[in-house]
């Protein structure tokens, strides 16, 4: 507690460096499954590539309350509110299940007709196969995102990231014993995925409520019902998730049109390539979810100088070791590409991977700005204000560009891949500036 209501950067240190190193290991988790699967062919592996946006919005719904836990709780520790930082938590374990059961609904009727959407035609019965299973199991994604940002809003850090590590490792070990050992093919990947997340969140629940040694006491005898606390958890969660769902969205589009202008075969490198680039952005998220908790505290706390030298300090070490991972990612790009085209028939899925790699990998440049200010307006419980800063920087700017470069400049894939690119620079500078203005006005509310 000491830690979080003083030195900011300290605090960030402290929470981002296990989060990030947790995060990457999680990323391997998602990894693995492609790695295994590109074992199966190059069908299996394009069939991941379009249930991959759908298995963001599990945990983009996750990640997204969690934020919305994450906040609340964080601002009731830094106004020194213990009462209501515990029943916060209780509360937010509750939304967790309820929220968890009805998207696994949704998800399993609704699976096949997105795919169709989507354009899935060939690698149908392998994506349904993926898909029905990891979604039958969704609830487990979500819980322990949501159960994770409890421990990390009262400075637990190794309780919010070891079951991430658990469930990575777990993941990795069991994939090819169910795809292969046991020949279950793309079934057996989604599997080993339910069945290691449903250990993590066994692990958490342990610690909430049977060892219960926590900083907030989570005993239901101690929970009383306030809707104001839903609402305050949901005000800036549904936001957030709603931000996942809109980048699934812009995901389906541009899956759409990589398989409409390069086909199935260039959808697996984007997938590829782009899951590599999801390892990349694991410091510049990290970053931004201990900036929830750190400047949520600041907020509560009123202490507005914290509050800045978290968002810029988050935004400087954010930047400086995306650069680093941009030239190690363009200069080792053959090398990343042969993870998944050890087995293939295709010569060219190999340069189709590098190809896109060495675009998209400029998408890390600018990510930690505008996840940075994103963060910030989740940590003051903007939640609104954050989702509209999203649709501008990440799905306005960016369909933008992607239309402009595939339709008018007729790139095919690459406009894609550059439409992502650009757009996110672009949106990103527009977030920084909003961002600084909305921080200069914020001064009145703490004299």
């Amino acid at each position: 507690m000491d830690i979080l209501r003083g030195d900011p950067k300290k605090a960030i240190n402290m929470l981002a460096i296990p989060m990030i190193l947790s995060m990457l290991i999680t990323t391997a988790n998602n990894l693995a499954d492609s790695i295994w699967v590109a074992g199966l062919g190059a069908n299996p592996l394009a069939a991941i590539g379009f249930i991959t946006p759908l298995f963001f919005i599990l945990i983009g719904i996750g990640n997204g309350i969690g934020a919305g836990v994450n906040s609340v709780i964080a601002r009731y520790i830094g106004a020194k509110n213990d009462y209501k930082a515990t029943n916060s938590g209780l509360h937010s374990i509750i939304l967790s299940i309820g929220i968890s059961l009805i998207v696994t609904v949704i998800l399993l009727l609704s699976c096949k007709t997105l795919l169709e959407i989507m354009g899935v035609n060939d690698v149908l019965q392998y994506a349904l196969s993926y898909g029905n299973i990891l979604f039958a199991g969704s609830f487990t994604l979500i819980c322990s995102n949501i159960f994770s940002s409890i421990f990390r809003a009262e400075g637990d850090i190794k309780r919010a990231t070891n079951p991430l590590i658990l469930t990575a490792i777990l993941n990795i070990i069991l994939d090819p014993i169910f795809i292969y050992v046991l020949n279950m093919g793309i079934a057996g990947a989604a599997i080993a995925t339910v069945l290691s997340t449903l250990l993590a969140v066994i692990l958490q629940v342990y610690w909430m409520f049977i060892k219960r040694d926590m900083f907030l006491k989570l005993d239901f005898k101690l929970y009383k019902r306030d809707l104001s606390i839903y609402k305050d958890i949901l005000i800036v969660g549904i936001p957030a998730s709603l931000e996942q769902l809109l980048m699934a969205m812009l995901g389906f589009i541009n899956n759409s049109l990589i398989a409409a202008t390069g086909g199935s075969m260039q959808v697996a490198a984007y997938t590829s390539a782009w899951r590599l680039i999801s390892i990349g952005n694991m410091p510049s998220i990290g970053i931004g979810t201990a900036l929830i908790t750190v400047a949520g505290v600041a907020y509560g706390s009123r202490n507005l100088d914290n509050l800045k030298k978290a968002y810029t300090y988050s935004i400087k070490i954010g930047t400086f070791i995306s650069v680093i991972l941009v030239i190690f990612f363009y200069i080792t790009a053959g090398y990343l590409a042969n993870v998944f085209t050890y087995s293939s028939n295709n010569p060219q899925l190999l340069d189709f991977i590098v190809n896109c790699l060495h675009i998209l990998v400029w998408f890390l440049v600018p990510l930690s700005i505008g996840i940075s200010a994103s963060s910030i307006l989740q940590a003051l419980g903007k939640g609104i204000f954050s989702l509209l800063l999203i649709i501008i920087r990440k799905i306005l700017v960016v369909l933008l560009f992607v239309l402009l470069f595939v339709f008018v400049f007729h790139w095919k894939s690459e406009g894609v891949y550059l439409g992502i690119v650009v757009g996110n620079m672009v949106g990103s500078v527009i977030a920084y500036l909003i961002i600084e203005i909305y921080l200069k006005r914020l001064k009145k509310y703490f004299v």
